[in-house]
């Protein structure tokens, strides 16, 4: 990794990572269930739902040496851990066409995952999905990824101390929380209800119909939820990512992230998981690209407003 000293963030080098495996057909599928010994894919045979292994193409190793000098920059060894989760043997089905026990186990796979990298001594555990040949997939059996990174990324950096400043001068009160309850009661950018979840679109959303789900009950990460939790965040999973395919009736390209406190040794009282997604399609046929004053202004320009947004997400006949 290099430091970037403007932005204080790190960038991640991977250079091994051109070789990997892109748009494969069909019948060389890796995330099939191995059929044939003679050429076996990155599954074994086998009756299992939901699969982890690591990535053959990490951006982050646990085991890497010291990192080699760079002149003019200030280097650190990439530490963490990529893993793979296929959500199911079925290649067919996307994530919001499992039924939501199956979605449930994998809410429990990410929380398993993230124990065990948290008592590795990861800092900070993201797993996510990437949809759609629109969000750089390049292998179309559905599956995500967890990103363990040996340090806390900017970004969360930034929203710790958000959450924290909010919290201590809120007297307790958790910003997220706060957000949801205050959406549930205006009910103009809610999507759907739980008794221990909800949904909706943030007021102050960035992507086209993007949607965040809200645990009712604050809790830091995913080791934190009740099964009953655990079935409702899935239930909520479902619902909005099948109302989002049928909007235009045509799959929706997205990137879905599970969004957890630091694992640092720290108490994060002031966290409240969620899941955001960022659909990138903001008509039938207009991509939301990110151009000049996004990408270098960092200041988001929305074509379509979260209340409408709501609305046409509520409205979708399932």
């Amino acid at each position: 990794m290099r430091w970037h000293p403007l932005r204080k963030e790190w960038v991640v080098y991977a250079a091994h990572r051109q070789e990997r495996t892109f748009m494969p057909a069909a019948s060389s599928n890796p995330l099939l269930p191995t059929a044939d010994p003679e050429r076996p894919t990155e599954l074994p045979a086998g009756d299992y739902d939901v699969a982890v292994f690591e990535n053959r193409f990490p951006s982050l190793v646990e085991h890497s040496g010291p990192a080699t000098p760079v002149s003019g920059a200030h280097i650190q060894a990439a530490y963490g851990r990529c893993e793979v989760v296929v959500f199911s043997q079925d290649p067919k089905l996307s994530l919001w066409q499992l039924s939501v026990e199956h979605i449930a186990l994998i809410v429990q796979v990410w929380a398993d995952r993230s124990r065990d990298m948290a008592q590795a001594g990861i800092s900070y555990i993201l797993p996510f999905e990437n949809r759609g040949a629109e969000m750089g997939v390049t292998l179309h059996h559905p599956h995500g990824q967890i990103y363990g990174y040996g340090f806390v990324p900017s970004l969360v950096a930034r929203t710790v101390a958000a959450q924290r400043d909010y919290y201590n001068s809120h007297t307790g009160h958790n910003l997220v929380t706060k957000l949801a309850e205050e959406e549930r009661s205006l009910g103009v950018r809610l999507i759907a209800t739980r008794q221990h979840a909800l949904a909706f679109v943030p007021p102050f959303a960035r992507y086209p119909y993007e949607t965040w789900i809200v645990p009712t009950r604050p809790g830091a990460d995913l080791l934190t939820l009740s099964p009953p939790e655990q079935m409702d965040l899935a239930s909520l999973l479902a619902e909005v990512l099948q109302r989002l395919d049928r909007l235009w009736d045509m799959p929706m390209p997205y990137l879905l992230t599970l969004n957890q406190a630091p694992f640092d040794n720290e108490n994060h009282s002031e966290w409240t998981l969620r899941i955001e997604i960022w659909p990138v399609r903001r008509s039938r046929d207009k991509l939301k690209f990110l151009a000049g004053t996004e990408l270098g202004a960092d200041v988001f320009a929305s074509d379509v407003l979260p209340e409408a947004a709501a609305a046409q997400l509520r409205s979708v006949q399932l």
